[in-house]
């Protein structure tokens, strides 16, 4: 029996490693993520809106999220592969989490290089903004990749890993609410006459989520002590798997195409939100929050309930599909939806919130059930995965705004054209036209959720040491 068999012998038989985790310290895990959560809401739920307002091109804006995206795609490796081979969790974690807070202000901060310069061109601010979003996002992988690959080294309770992934994605939820309703504060006491008061908004806006993500960072780092189960498992905490093992598992290529996908359907229905409800629905400003709001507190509550059930692989794909179908059909309410029907929206987004919580659990918990006792290549794993997510969704989001600059043909009441509507401001829209925002937020979502379940479908998951919580979340 080698060394490394006596060593995973000891740990199968150690009841601190298999047992159920204990509701404080899922808590405590769970906090960690909000500042990371909560820029992340104000990046996709705003960012192409506020670059848009101060006068870059739909073209720039994209440019800008796409930049972000590479540089977080590709720190995701580089980082995960340094986790693996040297551990420190909580370094990386604190690390990138000062990274994010100093950079995500000055993503909304206004372009520092035009007051240093004093030119304001828009080529000159797009490439500021480019730089710091770049900036912010290599912070934002540091912090996620620590994070997600810590639940792996935490227990290796199948139950307890999602439980954890649930309080993740509840705390993720409690992190949006948070966002908006900060932003609808801010909108409802504040008007933007100028770009200087815009710009003030969002900086508002960006700055307090800064200080609330900050407060559950230092809960979390205070609180949460470093994992010993990668080091007791592997005896070296400096050992690691091969990139090669992972590729020759086909668990691992459905689980990332899954992963892919699912972040696909939130991030890019996310990006598209405030533009749709305003701009194709023409509700009200504080639509472009309340709207979100629903979605995140059904969310949240779906992620609270899931913390009280027993996992296995069987029950892990039939959550996920019910998720995945379910936003097929939200996404072809939002396609069809007429703008008369405007409030129909706040349905929509209660079972849209059903759906991202449904799959957003049990998506990410996939990735725990293939990374199972493997724990010295969980970061890669973590790092390659997200590598695919942020790539395909600047990709995405990219490609969406290179047309976004066709826009509704709005017309007063002596112009004429074939399939008219009349607006509240009796000026006239055209309705022979399928916005670019309509693709983004109903159909690529709908059409990446069935694919996912097609692939879910094909997985052949197993979880061992599946025990429920050692006491229930809910009293």
């Amino acid at each position: 029996m080698t060394s490394s068999t006596v060593m995973n012998y000891d740990i199968e038989n150690d009841d601190s490693f298999t047992q159920p985790v204990g509701r404080w310290s899922v808590l405590y895990y769970g906090s960690g993520h909000m500042l990371n959560d909560i820029t992340a809401a104000c990046w996709f739920t705003y960012l192409l809106l506020f670059l848009t307002d101060i006068g870059l091109s739909p073209r720039g804006a994209a440019a800008v999220m796409l930049s972000g995206q590479i540089a977080d795609g590709f720190a995701t490796i580089f980082i995960g592969e340094l986790i693996d081979r040297f551990g420190h969790f909580k370094i990386w974690h604190g690390a990138g989490s000062v990274l994010v807070a100093v950079s995500f202000s000055s993503v909304f901060g206004g372009c520092m290089p035009c007051r240093i310069l004093s030119t304001s061109t828009l080529k000159v601010e797009t490439i500021s903004y480019c730089v710091f979003a770049a900036i912010f996002n290599v912070g934002w992988a540091a912090t996620q990749v620590a994070h997600m690959s810590m639940v792996n080294c935490i227990t290796l309770n199948s139950t307890s890993r999602v439980v954890l992934t649930s309080c993740r994605n509840a705390f993720t939820m409690v992190a949006n609410l948070s966002l908006y309703a900060i932003a609808f504060i801010v909108f409802s006491v504040s008007t933007a006459k100028t770009h200087a008061d815009l710009e003030n908004q969002y900086r508002w806006i960006a700055y307090s989520s800064i200080f609330i993500g900050c407060c559950f960072v230092g809960i979390f780092l205070s609180r949460t002590e470093e994992p010993r189960l990668k080091m007791g498992l592997r005896g070296n905490s400096h050992a690691r798997i091969s990139w090669a093992y992972w590729f020759k598992k086909i668990l691992y290529y459905q689980v990332a195409l899954v992963y892919m996908l699912t972040r696909l359907v939130v991030n890019v229905s996310q990006a598209y939100l405030a533009f749709y409800v305003i701009n194709d629905l023409r509700m009200g400003q504080s639509a472009k929050a309340l709207v979100p709001a629903i979605i995140y507190i059904c969310s949240f509550i779906v992620s609270i309930l899931l913390q009280e059930m027993a996992w296995t692989g069987q029950r892990l794909k039939a959550y996920y599909s019910a998720g995945g179908v379910l936003w097929v059909f939200c996404g072809a309410g939002i396609l069809i939806l007429p703008m008369n029907m405007s409030a129909f929206m706040y349905v929509l987004a209660i079972f849209v919130g059903i759906a991202n919580a449904l799959m957003m659990v049990t998506g990410i918990s996939m990735q725990n059930v293939l990374i199972g006792e493997d724990l010295s290549g969980c970061a890669f794993v973590c790092g390659t995965l997200s590598f695919l997510d942020k790539m395909s969704c600047g990709i995405a989001v990219y490609v969406l705004q290179s047309y976004q600059s066709m826009s509704p043909t709005v017309l007063d009441n002596n112009s004429s054209i074939t399939s008219l509507t009349v607006l509240d401001n009796n000026s006239l829209i055209s309705t022979s036209y399928i916005s670019v925002t309509r693709f983004g937020l109903g159909l690529i979502p709908a059409i990446c959720s069935l694919v996912s379940v097609a692939v879910t479908c094909t997985m052949k998951l197993h979880t061992p040491y599946s025990k429920p919580l050692v006491e229930p979340l809910l009293q």
